[in-house]
């Protein structure tokens, strides 16, 4: 027991990890708290899932565009100094939503405008974050430390939508949007204080022609870096729009508001979180273990989207949380090991593309099929993707010729 404790909790030995996961733990239960606050506040607005998809869209659209450039900036620059940067102006943007919230004076394109701003931070500070973990903590407890912030992302999805109900039902939505932008400044207080003499920073990558090419051609050339990702594409594009799927289902199935979403969003958290703690506390993943997490993150969709009642729904959405953190910390893990340390920010950057960049493909189509066919089908849809993800993992990652020796595409 008290090894494997050990295990699961290895990365909080480094003291900057430990000082990384409280400031991100606080940061990321203000995103959730405005991600629940923004999706009802667009259908307070509008009533329409199709405009819930658009904004969806519109903020993941820079990470689709723009997020090549973001990694080759996290290649070429201290990635501490640039997390000062990309947090401020995160923390900015909510403030703005916050002010426009409380002063009645918000309107749609408004919303619209600020997604998009957050995207452009997004396409910076996605891939900038990832690696910025290899700095704090060695190789070896990667995989750990990846499954921890995973855990830990979803802990603040069961914390973040609980708080962000309780305050909408007592002082409105534009305290979401305020606790969510005071909560950026404490990640900077936090960067603040690590040690810099503790961190590992990656070599620079020289200023030179033609970088993104190169992690193009880098990319393509490695099966298994090309799978993992073109997994995540699908994954991203058609499964992990449950910003769009769930207000949905809490609204039009089961006829509830902003409890039946928080406890939506908190079921699959919690389920995330388990699966985090499971996987960190496991020695070694295997790029094999995508297609599994896949197969088994679709199955458990496809239970959802059949529910027949939202209890069901909510012990169905603790299996969806639990496999969806196993598929992303085990292909977060697998990119950055089977990365080059001055190819990893731009590698990273593409799993930002397909995990946040799908959105502006995958978030109207979602949403478009939850208002005319259901909520249901919506779900149906991202849970045969899923499926089909597996089955490209298991044709190409189940060679194993890919993992001998000299085969890496870092070695």
């Amino acid at each position: 027991m008290r090894a494997a404790r050990q295990r699961t909790f290895a990365a909080l030995a480094v003291r900057n990890y430990r000082l990384w996961v409280l400031g991100q733990g606080i940061s990321l239960s203000g995103t959730w708290m405005q991600t629940v606050a923004q999706g009802l506040l667009v259908l307070e607005l509008t009533g329409s899932g199709t405009a819930l998809g658009l904004v969806t869209a519109l903020q993941a659209l820079p990470v689709l565009l723009f997020a090549p450039w973001g990694g080759v900036i996290a290649d070429r620059f201290p990635k501490r100094t640039i997390l000062y940067a990309t947090q401020a102006v995160a923390g900015g943007l909510a403030l703005a939503l916050a002010a426009l919230v409380a002063t009645g004076a918000i309107r749609l394109w408004m919303i619209y405008g600020l997604a998009i701003g957050l995207g452009l931070v997004k396409a910076v500070d996605t891939p900038t974050r990832q690696t910025f973990v290899l700095e704090m903590v060695d190789r070896g407890t990667l995989v750990n430390a990846v499954s921890l912030n995973s855990a830990q992302v979803n802990l603040a999805r069961v914390i973040g939508p609980t708080i962000a109900a309780a305050l909408i039902a007592t002082v409105g939505m534009a305290a979401c949007f305020l606790v969510n932008g005071l909560s950026y400044f404490v990640v900077l207080g936090v960067l603040a204080a690590m040690r810099t003499r503790d961190l590992h920073p990656a070599p620079l990558a020289p200023r030179l022609p033609g970088q993104l090419r190169q992690g193009f051609q880098y990319v393509r050339e490695s099966p298994v870096l090309l799978t993992a990702l073109l997994m995540m594409a699908v994954i991203g594009t058609f499964t992990y729009e449950f910003t769009v799927s769930l207000p949905l289902l809490a609204q039009d199935v089961f006829g509830g508001g902003a409890s039946e979403y928080a406890a939506m969003v908190a079921a699959m958290g919690f389920g995330a979180v388990v699966g985090g703690l499971y996987t960190a506390s496991q020695k070694q993943g295997s790029p094999q273990g995508l297609a599994w997490a896949a197969l088994f993150f679709g199955i458990a969709v496809l239970v959802t989207a059949i529910a027949p009642t939202l209890l069901v729904s909510l012990i169905a959405l603790l299996l969806v949380g639990f496999w969806s953190i196993r598929f992303t910390a085990l292909g977060n893990a697998t990119l950055q090991l089977e990365s080059t340390p001055e190819m990893r920010g731009r590698v990273m950057a593409f799993w930002t593309m397909a995990f946040l960049g799908s959105t502006p493909i995958g978030g109207p189509l979602i949403g478009w099929v939850g208002e005319h066919a259901g909520a249901r089908w919506a779900l149906v849809l991202g849970g045969i993707a899923s499926l089909i993800a597996a089955g490209m993992g298991w044709w190409i990652l189940g060679d194993r010729r890919l993992y001998l020796p000299g085969k890496r595409a870092g070695a």
